[in-house]
């Protein structure tokens, strides 16, 4: 496993990771989470022995990163935010290097390259130079060179930056497929990854943990946990009967449009209350749903109001 105990890393006056501690064990996808400058990146230079700690440890499969650094980087694939590549070299060029650098020769290097060209579908850009892709195949290439040696533990710093939905999709479907049997660790800004793939959110805020869980966890947070959204066929004001059902904590209302949102109180379901209410009113609804929870919002709570779980 990851093993971090109270990790600090300060620049001068600046303190960017302020005595964090956390642990990920295998088959664990983690959301890493938090605005800019929140100490992510940090985090994951020091990981992955870029960056030296100002104190506390890291170890990696039971390697301290700070003594064994080689050893560490050896089960560490790492895919850098903005994936520094080069740029003259050609896709085929620059995989046949990065497995040469981490040791692999003849045929096990071909069979290498050709299994992550397969899995990331780099084979129509293969002999193209690096620096006339699109900024989606680039973290392709990125990601390919980061899984070339089939690495422990896979450090992804917004891996589906650039990429259109089909190629979000396919890459969120190779991430599920290599955490079956490793540990990753996806550093992101886009939300709905969080959703998507992974089955625990960090979320860091000026240096410190501010929430530790899983996606559902984080979505009940939300004041939209089974909030019920309801549209009316006809203009009318449904707002008085729907505040009126007991447990319902706020109801927002534009009775033009006939649109309503249900807030319960703590998250409690009030699906069937609120069904009840609309066939003894009659009303004539076009939609319903419950909502999940709006993790936009539950990030701003954590980050920016300070409420830590």
């Amino acid at each position: 496993m990851i093993k971090i105990e109270s990790l600090t890393r300060s620049f001068g006056r600046f303190t960017a990771v302020d005595g964090i501690s956390f642990m990920v064990s295998p088959g664990e996808v983690l959301g890493f989470l938090g605005p800019n400058g929140a100490g992510k990146s940090t985090t994951m230079k020091i990981l992955t022995g870029f960056l030296e700690a100002t104190s506390g440890t890291v170890s990696v499969m039971g390697h301290d990163v700070a003594n064994e650094p080689k050893a560490v980087q050896a089960l560490v694939g790492y895919l850098p935010e903005g994936a520094p590549l080069y740029g003259d070299m050609t896709v085929r060029g620059f995989l046949n290097f990065i497995g040469q650098a981490r040791g692999f020769r003849g045929d096990e290097l071909k069979q290498r390259v050709s299994s992550v060209v397969q899995k990331v579908q780099l084979s129509r850009v293969l002999d193209q130079t690096i620096d006339t892709l699109s900024k989606g195949f680039k973290r392709r290439v990125g990601l390919a060179q980061a899984i070339i040696h089939d690495p422990k533990v896979l450090v992804l710093d917004e891996p589906t930056d650039g990429l259109d939905p089909n190629q979000k999709h396919q890459v969120r479907e190779l991430i599920r497929n290599l955490s079956k049997d490793k540990i990753v660790i996806i550093s992101t800004h886009i939300l709905e990854e969080v959703s998507a793939v992974c089955t625990r959110a960090l979320i860091l805020a000026s240096g410190k943990v501010v929430f530790d869980g899983t996606p559902d966890a984080l979505s009940r947070l939300s004041r939209h946990h089974n909030a019920i959204a309801i549209k009316l066929a006809a203009q009318q004001d449904a707002a008085s009967a729907l505040s009126a059902i007991d447990g319902v904590a706020s109801v927002d209302s534009d009775p033009q449009t006939g649109s309503f949102i249900v807030y319960p109180l703590n998250g409690m379901s009030l699906l069937r209350e609120v069904n009840q209410v609309i066939h003894r009113n009659g009303w004539d609804v076009e939609e319903l749903h419950v909502e999940k929870g709006r993790l936009d919002d539950v990030f701003r709570q954590v980050t920016l109001e300070g409420v830590s779980t």
